[in-house]
């Protein structure tokens, strides 16, 4: 265990920081699952109205971290593919 107090406060901002990282990428991954789920059931309206905020919570969780840049443009990639086909 840490023994310093600057040893312990980085501890401390850990944890915290570990727990906002965690409850945003699972906000992320059942975002993610909700469109999946949309595009499997072939309803092109709830996909189309998830689409925004998807990509939306992509963008943020890419911006601060939470996955690579290159795995966010292939999530969207790849979900708006299927929503345009979808659509035909």
């Amino acid at each position: 265990m840490a023994n310093t107090y600057s040893a312990l406060k980085r501890v401390r901002e850990t944890e915290r920081r570990t727990e906002t990282n965690r409850k945003n990428k699972t906000r992320l991954r059942h975002q993610i699952r909700a469109m999946r789920r949309a595009l499997t059931e072939k309803d092109a309206k709830a996909a189309a109205e998830l689409l925004p905020k998807t990509f939306s919570l992509i963008d943020r969780s890419a911006k601060s971290g939470i996955i690579k840049k290159n795995t966010a443009a292939r999530y969207k990639s790849n979900l708006h593919l299927k929503v345009k086909a979808l659509e035909k």
